[in-house]
């Protein structure tokens, strides 16, 4: 058995790969032989010490697999069952886990498990943006940072499924094609284009009623600027950088903004609440609504080299490790 653990914050080469002996899963526990684990940006934070984390610890926070062995008491699990998490602790990065029951989902037969592993947590994150922080409706038009990204290709399908029209920002012109094929109707290269000013071309002057970003620092005051009166910023990510303190009466007060900045386990903290986003999120995938399309796979012990291309943004769509 093989974990990632690291013992210190720092680059890609602070992640050692190291022999795990694991114990008896107890009450409430089971044992989980992982098929695929999932790569996430957030994976870097934690790593890099912008999340704080107590040391030693391990990494990756959602992964896919098969139940090799149940605790005691454990009646809605069964040793074969397919399963897969999105969740703390920390530690997906490991060919088998203990994990409490609390927190996982069984997976559909007709889901495979390197899917179910690449989409858990970019899928649950689009379901309680699009379903609970902002619930849309069908005929608005909302903008999307990063559209060709990870999160972005699934939210943009989700989003577009659900009848909104879709815009979407990227960062380089090879990313454009990305965006449109998973569903935006407006794509807008921020780098090339005042993406601000475009979204109020695209909206006639109104501006849109939410703002899905998860680059941060960059883009946040142009956000603002897309906003229409009472417009929601919605902040969930840090790609280029932590957010700078917001200048709260120069930045939300003159069109009456809100502004939140949500995470998985406000809106998904129990075990009711995760089945009912999973149950949605399957049946997407099932339905065709949303294709994932895994754009690359890493081994375990190749982690180093997968932390490198996430960084330097050579990762363009859902990637998972293999054990």
């Amino acid at each position: 058995m093989k974990a990632v653990k690291i013992k210190k914050n720092g680059g890609p080469e602070v992640l050692d790969l190291e022999e795990i002996n694991l114990r008896k899963p107890i009450k409430d526990e089971v044992l989980i032989e992982h098929a695929a684990i999932g790569l996430n940006y957030i994976d870097t934070y934690h790593r890099s010490g912008l999340y704080p984390l107590m040391m030693p610890s391990g990494l990756g926070m959602e992964a896919s697999g098969i139940i090799k062995e149940v605790g005691p008491d454990v009646s809605n699990f069964s040793v074969g069952d397919k399963v897969a998490y999105s969740a703390l602790p920390l530690g997906s990065y490991s060919s088998h886990r203990i994990y409490k029951t609390k927190n996982l989902v069984k997976v559909p037969q007709e889901i495979d498990l390197n899917i179910a592993a690449a989409v858990m947590t970019k899928g649950l994150t689009t379901y309680y943006l699009l379903y609970k922080t902002y619930p849309v409706s069908g005929d608005e038009t909302i903008l999307f940072h990063a559209a060709a990204g990870g999160v972005g290709q699934i939210f943009c399908q989700w989003a577009k499924s659900l009848g909104c029209k879709v815009i979407g920002t990227v960062g380089s012109e090879e990313k454009v094609e990305i965006a449109k094929k998973n569903g935006c109707d407006e794509i807008i290269n921020y780098n090339k284009e005042d993406f601000a000013k475009k979204v109020m071309e695209i909206t006639e002057g109104k501006g849109v009623p939410v703002v899905y970003d998860g680059v941060g620092k960059s883009t946040f005051e142009k956000s603002l600027e897309c906003l229409r009166t009472r417009g929601m910023m919605i902040s969930f990510g840090n790609a280029s950088g932590a957010l700078d303190p917001i200048d709260v009466p120069k930045m939300l007060q003159p069109k009456g903004l809100f502004f939140v900045r949500p995470a998985m386990g406000q809106y998904l903290g129990t075990n009711e609440e995760l089945n009912e986003a999973a149950k949605v999120l399957f049946e997407k995938i099932s339905s065709g609504k949303v294709k994932i399309e895994i754009f690359k796979e890493y081994k375990l012990d190749n982690i180093k080299q997968a932390h490198i291309d996430l960084e330097n943004r050579k990762i363009l769509g859902p990637t998972i490790i293999v054990p």
